[in-house]
């Protein structure tokens, strides 16, 4: 299995759950600007849409969209996975939100926004990130273990510390208790982040 990623992308969530899953597979970085994987690959050639997340399986089968890949993550995983009649609901429910309206809430900060529409884009993304801190069922999402949901969470919260945002209280003690989980270490170690 082959996990194409950019560093600090979103894709970083997919990489946190293969090693807390786990799982054994290569990783291979992508030059987002250029579209040429670290082998020297055209990238386009490999996924078509030309971003990150792209999953390889063992048998060939691509997944992208980090939604997708993140639930088929959970799928294979069952101490991944969410309890109960609405578990999976449930994580796809915070998948989705975090997907459609926190990540893309930063574009104006990762693209050349003006100084105004970052301030806009700030002020959106902690307003969005609110009702997640106030949902926290202990201390992570749905309760003492993470899910994927988790995962791209923090992805998001490492990016409200690049842009400086004041995150509350429970939020940064939930970045806080994923950056020590050594699944998440390796993973940044493997991307290069400090």
């Amino acid at each position: 299995m082959k996990l194409y990623y950019s560093p600090l992308a979103c894709s970083l969530a997919d990489h946190i759950a293969l090693r807390e899953a786990g799982m054994a597979f290569e990783a291979e970085r992508v030059d987002l600007r250029t579209f040429r994987t670290a082998g020297g690959e055209d990238f386009a050639r490999i996924n078509p849409k030309k971003y990150v997340p792209a999953l390889i399986l063992d048998d060939g089968t691509m997944i992208t969209e980090n939604l997708a890949v993140l639930d088929w993550i959970a799928g294979e995983t069952p101490a991944l996975q969410i309890g109960g009649a609405m578990g999976r609901t449930r994580v796809i429910e915070a998948l989705t939100y975090i997907t459609t309206e926190i990540h893309r809430a930063y574009k104006p900060m990762w693209h050349a926004g003006s100084a105004a529409d970052k301030a806009r884009a700030g002020d959106t993304v902690l307003r969005l990130m609110q009702p997640l801190s106030d949902g926290l069922q202990g201390d992570y999402l749905f309760g003492a273990t993470p899910s994927v949901a988790d995962f791209y969470l923090f992805v998001m919260l490492l990016w409200a510390d690049r842009f400086a945002l004041d995150l509350p209280l429970p939020l940064l003690g939930l970045r806080e208790r994923m950056k020590a989980r050594p699944a998440v270490q390796a993973a940044m170690a493997a991307e290069g982040i400090g």
